[in-house]
């Protein structure tokens, strides 16, 4: 398998949050709410077809909407800008928030992401969801 090959297994990370999914979901989905967490920018039209622009870490990601189903799931295409390997919406995350009592499961698949993609990925979902747990951690 060459580096520019999707895997066939998606990346996959997941947070337990303690809030609700109705709390939860507009970090995905609303540009004041994701820089808090993921992205030093972002631009968003949080429904079919509507922009989805993020920058990690001075990454500028790039895709579209795909469905947006408040408060329990969310799916977006994902790429980034300037790259042959990785271009802007040749992959594509979903993101589904499950209720358990009053805390929230969050699981993101990332599906289609070239290998030399994979553990940057991995590492960097894993990473930003402990910053999103932190935004709620003490706030009940």
């Amino acid at each position: 398998m060459s580096a520019s090959t999707p895997s066939t297994a998606p990346v996959v990370a997941s947070v337990r949050i303690a809030a609700p999914p109705e709390v939860v979901f507009p970090y995905f989905t609303d540009a004041g709410l994701v820089t808090r967490w993921i992205a030093s920018r972002a631009e968003l039209d949080a429904r079919p077809g509507g922009i989805f622009e993020i920058d990690v870490e001075g990454n500028p990601a790039r895709g579209t909407f795909i469905e947006v189903a408040p408060p329990h799931r969310v799916i977006f295409t994902w790429g980034i800008l300037n790259s042959e390997v990785l271009p802007p919406g040749s992959t594509w995350v979903e993101v589904v928030l499950e209720a358990d009592r009053d805390e929230t499961v969050v699981t993101l698949t990332h599906h289609g992401l070239p290998e030399s993609y994979r553990v940057s990925h991995q590492e960097g979902w894993t990473q930003h969801f402990g910053t999103l747990a932190s935004l709620f951690a003490g706030a009940r």
